[in-house]
């Protein structure tokens, strides 16, 4: 086992970045006799697993390679296995083998082969374009290749959270988005709503991304964060554009978040399967006064808890005369606590997208976080 494992890590490492699955294909022949290996990428939608080489996506949510995907776990259908492609939570699609292997130690090691693989994506994915162009099925607007440029990914688990979010509309957003990021026992999230249309509105939420990161990189907390990146939109665009954000600090151990409130995005929280508003004091937004100044504010997770931040597009969504608004969200937030972060963002732009009756024309952007830290009396 072991060193079959160690083969596979090698031929990833070795073959050219966009061509590391065939590769991999050629070495599972030969060492665990697979017939067929197929990678199938999630979409930029959520929608469909799609074949990395062409041919049929697999839209059908509970087909067998749904199933692997949203429970990260085998799914042995007929003489087909699917196993989950995922690196440090973000999920990025199923491999398809055939024959599949009637000995669970085989499959095992072939998951974890699975796992290689989505770590050798990940790092090839900054050097051939295959694979971004492959997980389209339509093509991006320029303002939405560029947001989708600033992710950070989308899924995130670590030692005591969960996390996820999802921007829509996938293939034209323009000014919504997030970004995260999770050290030394502290998770920062940021949530952006956008303003203006196209390429500008696209233009200035990479400013204000940038800006931030930039200032949480030097070691500033959230309150400065917001002040440096409300400084630099104003300085370039003198307050005539500004950018809603909200940005929180997770201690990890404590469940304490510390926030700033600079504009719209709305935090509820599920607890016990009651929905409830978490209200923070509104400042201004970023980059519309010069010099403005930050306050924090904070307040308590419970271990289990889930936070949802969703953006002004999915509450103001309306469709025949119909606002979605506060009480259809808090009612299907309500049934998603079963759900993963993932599986429970893609759910409530799926329930937006239903409600409206086919592609939403706003921007909106949803993120799921859960704290789950490790109870203490399992040690």
């Amino acid at each position: 086992m072991h060193h079959r494992l160690i083969g596979a890590q090698r031929t990833l490492m070795s073959a050219p970045a966009h061509q590391i699955v065939e590769h991999l294909a050629e070495f599972l022949a030969k060492e665990y006799a697979v017939g067929t290996y197929e990678l199938y990428q999630v979409d930029y939608r959520l929608s469909e697993l799609v074949p990395l080489d062409g041919g049929a996506a697999v839209t059908h949510p509970g087909a067998p390679a749904w199933r692997a995907f949203d429970h990260l776990a085998e799914v042995v259908d007929g003489g087909t296995l699917w196993l989950p492609v995922s690196v440090r939570g973000d999920r990025l699609g199923v491999v398809r083998l055939t024959p599949a292997p009637t000995e669970p130690d085989v499959r095992a090691e072939l998951a974890e082969i699975a796992g290689l693989l989505a770590h050798a994506l990940a790092a090839a994915r900054e050097g051939t374009d295959r694979y971004a162009v492959a997980a389209r099925t339509r093509r991006l607007t320029l303002a939405a290749e560029m947001q989708w440029g600033l992710l950070p990914g989308r899924a995130r688990t670590g030692s005591a959270f969960a996390l996820a979010g999802q921007l829509e509309p996938a293939y034209a957003v323009r000014g919504d988005t997030f970004d995260w990021s999770d050290d030394l026992g502290r998770l920062q999230v940021v949530v952006v709503n956008g303003h203006g249309e196209g390429v500008e509105a696209a233009t200035l939420t990479c400013l204000a991304m940038n800006a931030l990161r930039n200032a949480r990189r030097a070691g500033l907390d959230i309150a400065d964060q917001a002040m440096l990146a409300d400084q630099a939109i104003y300085s370039y665009h003198r307050g005539t554009l500004h950018i809603d954000a909200v940005l929180l600090d997770l201690d990890l151990a404590t469940g304490v978040v510390t926030a700033v409130d600079a504009g719209s995005p709305r935090l509820r929280r599920l607890r016990d399967g009651e929905v409830s508003p978490v209200t923070l004091d509104a400042q201004d937004p970023l980059g519309m006064f010069d010099g403005t100044m930050y306050a924090t504010q904070t307040f308590t997770l419970a271990p289990g808890d889930r936070l949802f931040v969703v953006s002004d597009g999915i509450i103001d969504a309306t469709a025949r005369g119909v606002r979605y608004g506060e009480g259809l969200l808090d009612r299907f937030l309500t049934r998603s606590g079963a759900l993963s972060p993932l599986a429970a963002v893609r759910s409530v732009i799926g329930d937006l997208r239903a409600f409206i009756g086919g592609e939403m024309i706003d921007d909106a952007v949803a993120v799921c976080l859960d704290w789950t830290p490790p109870d203490p009396g399992s040690h």
